[in-house]
């Protein structure tokens, strides 16, 4: 937008593939090995009947591994876990808390399928840099399109589908069954951890034209009113920094923001209004909840032809009412829906690419040049939520740079006039059974996959230490 430039077609898909790869591992990685152990008890695990396992497992899944002998043995690497006293990559939750409900079968099968979902997270990294090089931080995306022309062969495009496949077979038949499984027992979570107010910016261009093409539409939800989608306007945005560790300044839209951190020491004071590194973004004036949930119900109240079978489908099975997607319980089932309907349509997109090159079409990059000046808003949906870049140009330089990533949305401080951020509005009335060991609180801050570094990047500019914030 800043450079007038406009990107040809196979750099909008092939940027769609890249992304729609995120969102495959992404969502994936969260839900087995982020999130999953909120739920599921491994010690529990060990008090388990490897074959009423296997047949737990052959009811609620279609996994491609399992069977009595299979289970003993996950259950045997289990135990050798707990019998040496290093619990490894389990070590960090509160085992045998009495908010875990599950039997030990299904922590069993749970726990198999966090394995094997190990397994296949390193595949579907591979996505990434088949067109982007490498993963994380995808190199190929660039002002103009993608720079990856030479990697649109035959073999290559192969690769990405047999990839993209097989992670797709592995969401369909083993994520989305562990998703039901497991919230069959906490359907009482349909009513805990909700917020009000939701913003997608959408994502997955179609054509060039935006936000009429997106696959995953634009939209903002006021008050859970399903009924009442509006056109959400990037110029609505404001940044709040009254309860930040910032110098004090009106609400600003990011064209104009400024990040000036006080000059003295950020220390957590009781009564002095500042607690956090995040500023407060606004739209309209009110905190919305981004991400998975946010791009869910506003495709499910536009009719979504993926979207919204998948969410009837889902509030059948668990036998719960529209209302329970505003909870901890909607935003864990919108992160496995959006990934089943993104993953089944990468596949389309490939055929699109595949038809475009062998109709002669091999373009990917637009020719362009640095303007002397321009003005430039970049809006995205990544995996954790809506994202904006927001860029000036003067003297062919960068005059100012703002972005609003989806944990600034979600785990943003009050604002000037007292309005909790989302996490915050969150968390209110949640039922903690021991507040020494707050797991119900975990529940629901892991369903926004928080990432504190994507929100703030704040460092000394004399020592160039990075300052450490200790959480009360």
């Amino acid at each position: 937008m800043a450079f007038g430039v406009t990107i040809p077609k196979n750099a909008r898909i092939i940027r769609n593939l890249i992304h729609g790869a995120q969102f495959q591992h992404d969502h994936l990685v969260h839900f087995y090995h982020l999130h999953a152990l909120d739920w599921v008890d491994i010690v529990s695990a060990l008090d388990a009947d490897p074959k009423k396992t296997a047949v737990l497992a052959d009811n609620v899944s279609n996994a491609k591994v399992g069977g009595a002998a299979y289970f003993k043995q996950v259950k045997q690497r289990l135990k050798t876990f707990v019998d040496s006293g290093q619990l490894g990559p389990f070590s960090n939750a509160y085992w045998g808390h009495p908010a875990y409900k599950l039997p030990p079968e299904a922590n069993l099968m749970a726990c198999a399928h966090y394995i094997e979902a190990l397994r296949l997270q390193t595949k579907a990294a591979r996505m990434h840099a088949i067109f982007g090089g490498k993963n994380p931080h995808p190199q190929s995306l660039v002002v103009g399109g993608v720079t990856c022309v030479k990697d649109l062969t035959a073999d290559r495009i192969a690769e990405f589908l047999y990839l993209t496949k097989e992670t797709q077979d592995f969401i369909a038949n083993v994520y989305i069954p562990d998703l039901l499984a497991v919230a069959s027992f906490y359907k009482e979570w349909g009513s805990i951890g909700g917020t009000s107010n939701f913003l997608a910016w959408g994502e997955f261009p179609q054509s060039e034209k935006e936000p009429e093409s997106l696959y995953m539409p634009r939209g903002v939800i006021f008050n859970r009113n399903l009924k009442r989608i509006q056109m959400a306007d990037q110029k609505k945005v404001t940044e709040d920094v009254t309860r930040g560790w910032y110098q004090e300044g009106d609400a600003k839209h990011p064209f104009e923001g400024e990040t000036k951190p006080l000059e003295e020491d950020p220390k957590y004071r009781p009564g002095g209004g500042k607690y956090s590194w995040f500023k407060a973004p606004r739209y309209d004036g009110v905190p919305c909840e981004v991400g998975p949930l946010a791009r869910v119900l506003v495709a499910y109240a536009k009719g979504h032809k993926d979207i919204k079978p998948a969410v009837d489908m889902v509030l059948k099975k668990l036998d719960i009412p529209v209302k329970a997607l505003f909870s901890t319980l909607g935003r864990t089932a919108a992160r496995g829906i959006e990934t089943l309907a993104i993953g089944n349509a990468v596949q389309t997109w490939v055929n699109d690419l595949v038809e475009n090159l062998k109709g002669g079409d091999t373009k990917t990059y637009g020719e362009h040049k640095i303007p002397d000046s321009g003005m430039g808003v970049g809006l995205n949906d990544v995996p954790r939520g809506a994202l904006g870049h927001w860029v000036k140009v003067k003297n062919k330089k960068i005059a100012n740079y703002q972005y609003v990533v989806p944990s600034t949305w979600n785990l943003c401080p009050r604002d000037g006039k007292g309005k909790m951020g989302p996490l915050e509005q969150a968390l209110l009335n949640t039922p903690v059974v021991d507040p020494k060991k707050p797991l119900e609180v975990l529940r629901t801050v892991h369903s926004f996959d928080p990432c504190i570094a994507c929100g703030v990047h704040v460092i000394d500019p004399q020592s160039n230490e990075v300052h450490k914030v200790k959480a009360l």
